[in-house]
């Protein structure tokens, strides 16, 4: 029985969405490659499901680098495709997987942005600010960093996902997936400060919130991020995530066991987290070249 893409696709949506807890920009960005693929396969004759072949998924393949997008994009792309045929193969829509065998290309994984701790400092450390930052904005870039989430966990969090006596915060992270980050002695400092300002109503409150008492969001994170990064760093990318990467890689680089930043992290893999011990070591041959007389 022959049945459309469209169909599989919104499927396959549902069950990310709704049974596996893909966050939402993850389900939107699944949507728009997706989306992408459908109208490829229909302008060629394709709206079947069953009508799609290896060879024409090498052919969408050899469409998207005529586009000249970035490898990690066709990778990105490629990886849908991938996810959508294991989900038609296991629930039996097709009788064999043509996208099994397909491969992304080769890329060279770039290291993340990473800013050093003293800078870090000078924006956080409440008892010691060389700028001026309201604690607002401090709590946020604290927490991002202390405790190296992700934008969209921190603008999640509530009240009651702190344990002040036990020093964590309980995280529920991608897929929904709990963790619980310690949160450190300056963390605990600045957010009671905060707390003491801008006291929660009760315990199902969001944790931070703007002035109008509503839940923050990434676009106003990544804004505060961006300004503040720029007092004291040069590195190109100043978002959110560039304090989490500066958690990890400072973390390493103090000794830390790398499954345990594992876990502070919530990587699935291992290799995930591996990124950063390179960044350490790119940071040292730096520390190296710049320092020793035989460098």
């Amino acid at each position: 029985m022959a049945v459309k893409i469209s169909q599989v696709i919104e499927q396959f949506l549902s069950q990310i969405s709704n049974i596996r807890r893909y966050s939402d920009n993850t389900v939107k960005a699944y949507r728009n490659d997706l989306s992408e693929f459908k109208i490829f396969c229909e302008e060629n004759g394709k709206e079947n499901i069953q009508d799609v072949s290896e060879k024409f998924l090498k052919k969408y393949l050899f469409n998207l680098v005529q586009k000249d997008l970035d490898k990690t994009s066709i990778s990105r792309k490629l990886s849908a495709i991938r996810s959508l045929f294991k989900f038609a193969f296991i629930n039996e829509f097709i009788e064999t997987n043509p996208a099994s065998a397909i491969s992304n290309p080769k890329t060279m994984r770039k290291l993340p942005s990473v800013v050093d701790v003293n800078s870090l400092e000078q924006l956080i450390d409440s008892n010691n600010s060389t700028i001026s930052t309201n604690i607002f904005e401090k709590i946020i870039l604290e927490l991002l960093y202390g405790c190296a989430l992700r934008v969209s966990e921190l603008c999640s969090l509530r009240y009651k996902d702190v344990d002040f006596e036990g020093s964590t915060i309980r995280i529920f992270g991608k897929g929904n997936k709990l963790r619980i980050v310690p949160l450190g002695s300056k963390s605990l400092e600045l957010l009671n400060s905060y707390l003491n300002e801008f006291p929660v109503k009760s315990q199902n409150d969001y944790l931070i919130r703007t002035e109008k008492d509503e839940k923050i969001y990434p676009r106003l994170v990544y804004r505060i991020v961006n300004r503040n990064l720029s007092k004291v760093t040069d590195v190109k990318n100043k978002s959110p995530h560039t304090l989490r990467h500066s958690a990890a890689t400072h973390m390493l680089d103090n000794g830390a066991d790398l499954r345990v930043v594992k876990e502070i992290l919530g990587h699935e893999n291992l290799s995930t987290t591996q990124i950063y011990t390179h960044v350490s070591i790119e940071r040292l041959k730096a520390t190296y070249k710049k320092s020793h007389p035989k460098s």
